[in-house]
């Protein structure tokens, strides 16, 4: 493993933030993707939240020149009054011209199934789908809110997350400690199983010997030692951890430069169980050596599979 450190590593990790109180996020999103459930978890985070407030109250909300007393969310989506995304992107262009606040937009998705799915077992009513099926209220409003989507600064896909999971995620990206910091995110998966929608880096891990072909180490984890033993003594592992750690040591600090608060790495393997399990805790290690903000999943070892 490589184990130089550029001495830059360790300060550029920590972002300056503006203000606790001239914080801004606009949450937007798909209906029924967790809006509310943000908005509770951002007032859990110390941030005044406001849902559905009209367009036309956002200006005397967030006066020119006053900032606000304290960091505030403002949940906006089709059911807001006056709603359209060009008043809203005006709306954040608007605020985002106040030096003195720092404007983020969330967006929150979700798979159209998932969708369906929650509406059904709440039974509430899709508001685009009144007289029509529930299907098509979900698809046009997927069209409207499409340029909010690719105008978002942070855009968080509900669909797999469960409640404890989205939490810490919003934490990650909108948590106000003052010395706030890149927290990474490393997760083990299996590609058999597809891969996790919230990654910003997948790294391979099939390639190397697969532990589940021998007797003694196929019920055990990539968090056994013998297993993780195995792995190690791969050739190829050397190569691959050492071209991984000098591929992110100069990409986090680069993240987080620019105000990205929360990163995901994944490492898959075919089952998800051993080999990428092993790298995903040796890396996980490596960052909190270096002093990072880390939390570490295993997507797959509660499901027996293999690889």
């Amino acid at each position: 493993m490589n184990d130089r450190v550029p001495p830059d590593v360790r300060p550029a990790l920590a972002v300056p933030s503006a203000a606790g109180g001239n914080r801004v996020v606009i949450v937007t999103g798909m209906s029924g993707a967790g809006k509310t459930l943000a908005l509770k978890v951002l007032e859990d985070l110390g941030w005044e939240a406001v849902d559905n407030l009209p367009l036309s109250l956002v200006a005397s909300l967030v006066r020119p020149g006053d900032g606000v007393p304290r960091p505030l969310a403002i949940g906006v989506d089709i059911r807001t009054r006056d709603f359209g995304v060009e008043p809203v992107l005006s709306e954040i262009d608007r605020l985002m011209a106040e030096s003195d606040l720092d404007v983020r937009l969330l967006f929150l998705d979700c798979d159209d199934d998932a969708l369906c799915r929650r509406y059904t077992e709440t039974r509430r009513r899709h508001p685009l789908a009144a007289d029509r099926p529930l299907l098509d209220g979900i698809r046009h409003e997927r069209a409207l809110v499409s340029p909010l989507r690719a105008r978002a600064d942070v855009v968080i896909d509900t669909t797999d997350q469960p409640p404890a999971r989205f939490k810490r995620v919003l934490a990650g990206h909108f948590g106000l400690e003052s010395d706030r910091g890149l927290l990474v995110f490393v997760t083990s998966f299996a590609y058999r199983n597809g891969l996790p929608r919230e990654a910003d880096l997948v790294f391979d891990a099939r390639f190397l010997a697969n532990p589940h072909y021998v007797a003694e180490l196929r019920p055990l984890s990539g968090r056994d030692a013998a297993v993780a033993d195995y792995v190690a003594a791969d050739p190829a592992f050397a190569d691959f951890m050492d071209s991984v750690t000098r591929l992110l040591e100069p990409l986090l600090p680069r993240f987080a430069a620019e105000g990205k608060s929360y990163l995901t790495i994944a490492i898959g393997c075919t089952g998800g169980r051993h080999r990428s399990v092993a790298i995903a805790e040796r890396i996980a290690g490596w960052l909190k050596d270096r002093g990072g903000r880390v939390e570490l999943r295993h997507r797959e070892l509660d499901e027996g599979g293999s690889g």
